[in-house]
């Protein structure tokens, strides 16, 4: 995780940001610092990187970079804006003990379009990452990729319209994808959580899971509901202001898979 000790909506990226409206950067560190706690409260070790100045948008660390089997493939970022969090993701990699570390070729924003199932990297593409970076994911981990074609542009990343929960148990917004990325959603999970507009406009698939405990927007009240139902433990939680940069829970949340 990365503090938002800078951030600031200074420009525009996705449809969620209005360099317009004002930014509270004292409150987004309060939320930010309430999301960091409550994954310490559930056992979880938290890593943090450091903030630069004038990289407002490092608080979404998700995007610098996937890790699967200790392998890191790090992040080339579409914008200009966000292109010097590349090099200081890697070189907290670097400190920290990972050696398999790649420079991309390709575009890809790490989590933010790659989602890993016990099965498949699930890919999404069609306003970030390109289908060379999903090749290149796939060559790099040895995994098998699987495309999906986003549609909606304010469900920018696949990680706002679709969150892995366990092994090969996933939750999505059918509406953000194309008729041909919904129908292998379908194929490959026919039991699959489909989330509604209302869920999914608060950004509540931007959620994290470790198997059991389910961190996502406490706005997302309906989802949370069906997610107890299917026996998870759900814990809302307020980043209203980090939403005016288009993120939430998953956005703030790189994930180390050994």
């Amino acid at each position: 995780m990365c503090r938002p000790e800078h951030f600031d909506v200074s420009y525009v990226i996705n449809p969620w940001m209005d360099p317009s409206k004002p930014v509270d950067t004292a409150l987004a560190l309060l939320q930010w610092e309430a999301l960091y706690s409550l994954y310490r409260s559930l056992g979880h070790r938290v890593d943090l990187v450091n903030p630069v100045p004038g990289l407002p948008d490092m608080v979404f660390s998700a995007n610098g970079a996937t890790v699967v089997d200790g392998k890191v493939l790090g992040a080339r970022f579409r914008n200009v804006q966000r292109a010097a969090e590349a090099p200081a993701h890697q070189a907290w990699y670097r400190a920290n003990g990972f050696t398999e570390i790649r420079d991309p070729l390709h575009v890809n924003e790490g989590e933010g379009d790659f989602a890993v199932t016990r099965s498949w990297i699930l890919a999404g593409r069609g306003f970030r990452c390109t289908p060379e970076g999903h090749q290149e994911a796939q060559e790099f981990f040895g995994r098998p990729v699987i495309g999906l074609e986003l549609v909606d542009p304010r469900f920018y990343h696949l990680d706002t319209a679709l969150c892995v929960l366990d092994g090969d148990e996933i939750m999505y917004y059918p509406q953000a994808f194309t008729p041909g990325s919904r129908e292998v959603l379908a194929r490959l999970f026919p039991d699959a959580l489909l989330v509604d507009q209302q869920d999914a406009d608060v950004l509540g698939l931007n959620a994290v899971s470790d198997g059991l405990n389910v961190v996502l927007p406490e706005a997302a009240q309906k989802l949370a509901g069906q997610l107890r139902t299917r026996g998870f433990r759900t814990h809302g939680t307020d980043l209203s202001e980090l939403l005016k940069g288009g993120g939430s829970v998953k956005c703030c949340t790189q994930e180390l898979r050994f």
